[in-house]
C-alpha cells in the first residue's frame, strides 16, 4: 500500500532551466528554474512558473521575451549560482565569467555556454498562487554543434542536462536510452489481439 505524503510538488524529474531576460536598463539576466517545462506542441510552447518576488519575474513582464537554456552537466556550477543569486544584486555573467549573447528574434539574452536554448515570445500569463506561469511561445531553438547527433538532431546524451530532484534539492544527471518511445509498448498492443 502506497503512504500518503501529502501536497507537495514532487515530481521527477524537473529541468534545471536557465531563464535569460534583460531588465528596464537592458542588463542581461539568468535566473535558474525547475519549475518548467513543454506545454503545448502547436504552437511549440514552454512554461515556466516564477514567484512574484524574482527579479526575472518582472524582466519578463516588462520585456514580453525570454530565453530557456538547458543547464548541463558542465554548467552545475554556475547553474546553482544562477538560482541563489539574485540579479538585482549582481551581475550573473560577469561573477559566472559567461558570455550574454543578444537574441536575433527575442528581446532577450542567453548564455553561450548552455548546449540548447529556446528563443520565446511571451503568449501568456496566468497567476497561480505563489507563483505566476509565463507561457512562451519558441520562436527558435539553438542547439551547440557539440550537442548534435548523427541525424542533426539535439542529442541527451551529449548534451548531459542537469534534472533536479524536488525531495532531496539536489542535482543529477540523465543515464542510457531504455527503448524506442512510441514502440515498446507496442507488444501489449499485439497481446490484446
Amino acid at each position: 500500500m502506497k503512504r500518503s505524503l501529502g501536497a507537495k510538488t514532487l515530481l521527477f524529474p524537473t529541468p534545471v532551466l536557465l531563464v535569460g531576460t534583460y531588465d528596464r536598463t537592458g542588463k542581461p539576466n539568468l535566473m535558474s528554474a525547475a519549475w518548467g517545462g513543454i506545454c503545448c506542441s502547436k504552437p511549440p510552447c514552454v512554461a515556466v512558473s516564477l514567484r512574484k518576488a524574482t527579479y526575472t519575474h518582472g524582466c519578463i513582464v516588462e520585456r514580453k521575451a525570454f530565453t530557456v537554456g538547458i543547464a548541463s552537466e558542465s554548467t552545475l556550477v554556475e547553474a546553482d549560482y544562477c538560482g541563489i543569486a539574485s540579479g538585482r544584486d549582481v551581475d550573473k555573467f560577469a561573477v559566472t565569467g559567461w558570455t550574454a549573447v543578444k537574441s536575433d528574434l527575442v528581446d532577450a539574452p542567453y548564455a553561450a555556454e548552455a548546449p540548447v536554448v529556446l528563443e520565446c515570445r511571451l503568449l501568456h500569463t496566468t497567476e497561480i498562487g505563489l507563483h505566476t506561469q509565463f507561457i512562451g511561445e519558441i520562436i527558435d531553438v539553438k542547439g551547440d554543434p557539440a550537442a548534435l547527433g548523427e541525424e542533426g538532431q539535439l542529442d541527451i546524451m551529449k548534451i548531459k542536462p542537469l534534472v533536479y530532484d524536488t525531495a532531496h534539492h539536489g542535482y543529477h544527471g540523465v543515464g542510457p536510452r531504455l527503448a524506442q518511445a512510441h514502440s515498446v509498448g507496442k507488444q501489449l498492443i499485439r497481446k490484446q489481439g
